[in-house]
């Protein structure tokens, strides 16, 4: 094949006119932790409807009993993937649990009040149960981040200052 005449360049093989770098962009996305936690977020959200959905349609399990065990299925699941995999945290793991479990619960008490709230007022429960993930999902970030699963002095700093 020719080469192309000096000061014209061929399709992608130049830095200028290659395509970016997308497993290096994937992987920097990857790295950051309000990735990781949206992504392990929404595969638990997938295994909650997901087991709730087995369970009851394929196993006949009823609603009122399947809805709880595929609840706190997810809530395991995703407490140690947010543990181990998002926040990569070193405390205590029990102290961690304790911590978790009362977020869920004023989770749980915050979005009812949003949701029978939105309801009250003559809006739909959908936008209320919406505004009321939206909300917990931001505070739950920061609260995983900075309280629950809250990094020692230790594991946060750089190689150089461990060295010193």
């Amino acid at each position: 094949m020719p080469t192309p005449p000096s000061g014209t360049s061929s399709s992608a093989e130049t830095p200028v006119d290659a395509a970016p770098a997308v497993p290096g962009m994937v992987m920097g996305l990857y790295r950051h932790p309000v990735v990781r936690f949206l992504l392990v977020g929404g595969v638990s959200f997938a295994l909650d409807l997901g087991l709730l959905a087995i369970l009851h349609e394929i196993f006949d399990v009823p609603l009122w009993i399947a809805t709880p065990i595929a609840f706190i299925v997810s809530l395991v699941f995703n407490f140690l993937l947010q543990r181990l995999f998002t926040f990569r945290a070193n405390n205590s793991g029990s102290i961690s649990a304790l911590k978790y479990v009362l977020l869920v619960i004023v989770n749980i008490l915050v979005s009812d009040l949003i949701v029978t709230g939105f309801d009250a007022v003559g809006w739909t429960y959908v936008i209320g149960k919406t505004a009321a993930t939206i909300l917990t999902t931001a505070w739950n970030y920061f609260l995983y981040r900075h309280w629950i699963f809250r990094r020692t002095p230790e594991e946060t700093r750089s190689p150089e200052e461990t060295r010193s």
